[in-house]
């Protein structure tokens, strides 16, 4: 077994989160670029997560809203934890 696949199966949420935790994995398409990658379940909870954060964010009248800079600040945590456990996702799916 791959240093890679070893690694993505002791992967863990931070304590920090608090979203919808999944036990299976699936893949994820890139709406700007078409390219897609399989996610492990604790992957693809943490990318919805982020893809939450932006809609809400979005919806709220952008990045410049106070309102939402308690979830910007999660979703920087998020970006920055995909970074450190998928970096090569992350390129796909959300730089």
């Amino acid at each position: 077994m791959s240093q890679q696949k070893t690694k993505k199966n002791k992967q863990e949420l931070p304590k920090w989160f608090d979203g919808v935790v999944y036990t299976k994995g699936d893949t994820v398409r890139n709406p700007f670029s078409g390219e897609s990658y399989e996610l492990t379940g604790v992957e693809l909870s943490m990318y919805d997560f982020i893809i939450g954060c932006q809609s809400v964010i979005d919806f709220r009248g952008g990045a410049f809203n106070p309102v939402t800079a308690n979830l910007q600040k999660q979703m920087a945590k998020g970006l920055s934890w995909f970074r450190v456990n998928n970096a090569e996702a992350y390129m796909v799916l959300l730089d």
